[in-house]
Parts: structure tokens; sequence; C-alpha cells
């Protein structure tokens, strides 16, 4: 099978959790603390796969420059995006409660929910195309932290979208696109880096791990501690270690 068709085919599963996390929330009755343990556990297994992945790799790969500068830009670009998107309705979509705005209460927010759902996704999809870039392996270790992390965003983002009267159409079309977009982004990750500068492929996968990280400290662990409290830090770590054991075990 083409390295290319591995990398979308693997960037889709990734993103099918997405999916299966959705119909998990709205057709089954979650808590709102049973989906902000698993936001939690979430948060844990990606901030793993970051640091002992993502930028050990792009360190490995580029050196200390690339992956520093890399890692700040992606913290920058994703800051301000979802400084944007928070100002059109979106700050609160990964919340299981009653935080999410509808659109009768804010006229644009179903679009700003959709747009920011989809940029704390992608960066997480661009990684797994850059990781086959070496060879035919893909990271197992970061596909099971993005599979891991993104079934709990999907079940607590799902569950508010219901809550804020959000049609199933628009949920399912929400999350049933971004499943493909992963896919597409992985592609992506893989084609377009290919034949680029070490230096360049380092800054990359630095910049998709600053993004992710973000993403974590500003729409997850915010979530998970709303609910979770004194039990947040101690639930993320076990999906710290969840990851940290993937990624020494030769997966």
């Amino acid at each position: 099978m083409p390295i290319w068709l591995q990398a979308t085919l693997w960037g889709l599963l990734g993103g099918a959790a997405l999916l299966i996390g959705a119909a998990i929330g709205y057709f089954a009755k979650v808590s709102v603390r049973v989906s902000s343990s698993v936001m939690a556990f979430g948060a844990g297994v990606l901030i793993s796969a970051l640091a002992f992945d993502l930028m050990e790799e792009a360190f490995e790969t580029g050196g200390f420059a690339a992956t520093a500068i890399g890692f700040l830009a992606g913290a920058l670009v994703y800051t301000g995006a979802n400084w944007i998107l928070k100002k059109q309705g979106a700050r609160h979509r990964k919340r299981s409660g009653e935080q999410q705005v509808s659109e009768a209460e804010e006229e644009g927010s179903g679009l700003a929910l959709a747009i920011g759902a989809l940029i704390d996704g992608i960066p997480e999809s661009i990684a797994i195309g850059i990781s086959m870039i070496s060879g035919s392996k893909v990271s197992l270790a970061v596909v099971a932290a993005v599979f891991l992390s993104n079934v709990p965003e999907g079940l607590s983002s799902a569950v508010g979208m219901k809550k804020a009267q959000r049609s199933k159409a628009y949920i399912f079309g929400v999350w049933g696109g971004i499943a493909l977009l992963s896919g597409v982004a992985a592609l992506l990750g893989y084609t377009v880096f290919s034949g680029l500068p070490a230096g360049v492929i380092a800054a990359t996968t630095a910049l998709a791990a600053g993004a992710i990280l973000a993403m974590i400290t500003d729409t997850m662990i915010p979530e998970a501690f709303e609910v979770t409290h004194d039990f947040t830090g101690l639930i993320t770590v076990l999906g710290f270690l969840t990851a940290f054991v993937l990624s020494h075990i030769g997966v």
C-alpha cells in the first residue's frame, strides 16, 4: 500500500474517534463528571505524545533552533485563532455543560464552533502524516494518543452542542466533516513536507506540538477541571502514563 494512502487512513482513524465520541455523547446518557474525567485523561495522553514523540522527533530531525521556533509559532498561531473564534461564540466548544451558546443567542456561533473544532484537530493529523516521512511505519504512539484524546473531545463537545439545541445534522455534520479533513491533513502532512529540508520538517512537527499544547491548556483542561477539580491532576497523570507506556513498548 502506498505510504501516502497509509498516512490518509491513519489520519482518518484518528479523526473517526471524534465521530465515535460525538455519537456516544449524543445518544448515551453521559454525566458531566464522566465526560470531564475522560477529557482530563485525554489531555494527559496528548501531553505525553507531544513531549516524548513530536518534540523529540522534531529535535532529532532539525535541532534545537527549528524545534523551538516551530513550537512557539504553533502556540502563537493557535492562540490567535482561538482568541478570534472565542469572540464569535466558540469559547466553550468543548464544554459539556450549559456554557455553549445557541445560534439564536449568538448568530454565527455555529460556524465558529465548527471552525474551532477544525483548528483543534488539524495539527494532530498533520503530525501523523509527518511522522511517516522517515519511513513506511507510522508512530502508533501518536495515532493512539490522537485517538484516545479525540473520543472525549467529540463526546464532551457533542453533549454541549445538544444542550445548546444544535441539530443532529449539524453535530454529526461537523464531526463527520472534521474526520474526513483529518485524513486530508495527514495526507498533506506526508506529501507536502516529504521533499522539504529537515529544518522545515522539524519546525512543522514542533509547530503541531505547540498548537496541541496550547489547545490542551485553553480548552481541554478547563473543561476537565470545572467538574473533576481535585482529581483532575491524578486523571491527567494516568492519561500521561498510558501514552508514555505506549511510546516505550515499541509502538
